[in-house]
């Protein structure tokens, strides 16, 4: 059973990433601050051939990713696939953002995943094979009002999910991007009506992007379906940007 870690597991879209890869029959390593109800329902739940399991895990600990790295890999072997995931979405307008705002939302949606991909992006390429999935945004290509920190954050994991295909797929390894819209999480459910029924009259489908939409093409990319998609940006969003 191939190992699947997925980093942002507690909730939202990590938490149904890992689920569905679990379903799909990985043995999934959720990794997040702390563990939810949530998560901890869906493990009890899970029947078939996968596994879903807990590390805790800050990751804008930049300087203890290699040792946890290290790790997993002696606790659960290698690791077949990785799914950049956790992220910070914090809007506010840029002349109004602290410079310790601006610094911690780059560290955790930027410099952690590149570093941790570096670390587990090894053993991959030491055993010819693995799947790496950065989970971007549709802001990353078209912005937002007052998202210019994140949406930067998300455009640097698309050059870097571009770049990175061509370094490592000669060793047999793919790297791509999810490119989510607005998803019905419990980011836009705080949001007004007026904002909700903005969002979703621009989608061609009239409709907010669900988590298991976003699920299923990650479950994509780590299956047999996604052995030769690589340096590739997949947009879910419902037909927002169409």
């Amino acid at each position: 059973m191939d190992n699947v870690l997925v980093t942002g597991a507690s909730r939202g879209i990590g938490l149904a990433i890992a689920t569905r890869l679990a379903r799909e029959g990985f043995c999934v390593i959720g990794v997040a601050r702390k563990p939810s109800e949530a998560f901890a329902r869906a493990a009890a739940e899970l029947g078939g051939a996968g596994a879903l399991h807990f590390e805790p895990f800050d990751l804008t600990d930049v300087a203890a990713i290699p040792a946890f790295v290290r790790g997993l890999k002696e606790r659960h072997g290698p690791i077949y696939g990785l799914v950049n995931n956790a992220g910070v979405g914090t809007g506010g307008l840029l002349a109004n953002t602290s410079n310790a705002d601006i610094e911690a939302l780059l560290r955790l949606n930027t410099l952690a995943p590149i570093v941790l991909t570096k670390y587990v992006a090894r053993g991959m390429m030491a055993e010819g094979r693995g799947r790496i999935v950065n989970i971007a945004s549709i802001v990353a290509a078209t912005g937002y009002n007052g998202l210019s920190v994140y949406s930067a954050s998300k455009a640097a994991l698309v050059g870097f999910t571009r770049a990175l295909a061509r370094e490592v797929g000669r060793v047999g390894v793919t790297v791509n991007a999810i490119a989510p819209g607005f998803v019905d999480t419990e980011l836009t459910r705080g949001l007004d009506a007026a904002q909700r029924d903005r969002i979703v009259a621009r989608a061609a489908l009239r409709r907010l992007t669900d988590v298991e939409d976003v699920a299923a093409m990650a479950a994509l990319l780590m299956g047999e379906g996604g052995r030769n998609v690589t340096g590739s940006v997949l947009t879910v969003d419902a037909g927002a940007t169409a």
